[in-house]
């Protein structure tokens, strides 16, 4: 890592010059350009390790890229439509993938670039995507409002579940437990015991669309975000999973809907952070308990912002529209107007 941290670090000194404390806009000039992952939109992006990810797109191919290194190593094609969700196993090579073509593929980074294993059932673009903290079983969830529980070395459905208006549009894991959270465009949020793959609370309906959600590292917490137009709805709330239903923060500054919400490991300071996305082309850093914004970065061009992937450094990966993967370095500040992080863009691909 120690030589391209270095140019990054660098690249991201020019590139603080350059804006002499005024604007919060990248320029490409300032930014490392590496190969394309994606022809087209990208819709999703998450972890595979420290130095790679995974990343899906309009192309719908399913891309491994060592943004570390800034290479391509491999591109899965096998959906017939574009792929909307992607999920890793931590510490294994498996990769799932979901698409418009209503299947889930899955891959292993070690044997070749053809599907190891077939998810068909769903009647409608699969949305949602997770897999167990053990690795034995998968989730899918649908605009078909169709939940489904599979086991991945079988491929078999195990369970599956109707609800009338749940157009799912994600679903998480809580660490280390048998429960499931999932958003849905009928303005809730629902937990799932996996056991009995039955719904066990439903939060307060929101006012919008929710878009997706995310649980804590210590399963404590959920933050879910939501669509809107014109500043209204454009937030994302922080819910407590011990008190169901229980609304602590909501996080306000959007102007479009906010596309993704994730938690971001505990700073250096110690203050726990969660980052949004919008499709008004800002990325968003909270302070995940007071709902105070520590800083935002706007990406000129890239259109939507639609999905994030925090690594275990200070690094954040941002999937958008318009104009690729970016890697976002955030730094204790001061950042641009005084604010407490310094974030920018230190690659693209």
């Amino acid at each position: 890592m120690g030589k391209l941290q270095s140019k990054f670090r660098k690249r991201s000194q020019l590139y603080r010059a350059s804006q002499r404390g005024a604007a919060e806009n990248t320029s490409d000039s300032q930014v490392l350009q590496y190969e394309l992952a994606h022809q087209g939109s990208t819709n999703t992006v998450t972890n595979l390790s420290p130095d790679m990810c995974v990343s899906g797109g309009s192309d719908q191919a399913v891309v491994v890229y060592d943004w570390r290194q800034g290479r391509m190593c491999q591109s899965f094609q096998g959906h017939t439509r574009e792929v909307t969700k992607v999920q890793c196993f931590p510490g294994s090579t498996w990769i799932f993938s979901a698409s418009r073509d209503k299947s889930v593929l899955m891959w292993d980074l070690d044997q070749g670039d053809e599907p190891i294993q077939e998810f068909c059932g769903h009647e409608l673009v699969v949305n949602g995507l997770a897999v167990s903290p053990e690795g034995r079983k998968l989730c899918s969830g649908s605009r078909d409002n169709w939940m489904c529980l599979w086991d991945i070395e079988s491929g078999q459905c195990e369970h599956r579940l109707n609800i009338s208006r749940n157009l799912v549009t994600h679903v998480c894991w809580v660490p280390g437990s048998s429960s499931l959270v999932q958003s849905s465009e009928d303005k809730t949020i629902r937990v799932w015991d996996s056991r009995a793959w039955q719904v066990t609370n439903t939060f307060p309906a929101k006012q919008y669309i929710q878009t997706h959600c995310d649980v804590s590292p210590n399963g404590n917490y959920l933050v879910s975000s939501s669509n809107g137009f014109g500043g209204q709805g454009c937030e994302a709330t922080l819910w407590d999973l011990r008190q169901p239903g229980c609304k602590v923060v909501e996080y306000r500054g959007h102007n479009q809907t906010t596309a993704c919400c994730v938690f971001l490991p505990t700073a250096p300071s110690g203050v726990s952070r969660v980052a949004t996305s919008s499709h008004d082309g800002s990325l968003k850093i909270w302070d995940q308990n007071t709902a105070a914004c520590l800083g935002t970065l706007t990406l000129d061009g890239a259109g939507p912002l639609v999905s994030l992937a925090p690594s275990e450094s200070s690094d954040l990966l941002c999937a958008s529209f318009n104009a690729g993967l970016h890697v976002v370095q955030v730094d204790e500040g001061p950042g641009p107007g005084g604010s407490p992080l310094d974030i920018k863009v230190v690659a693209r691909f």
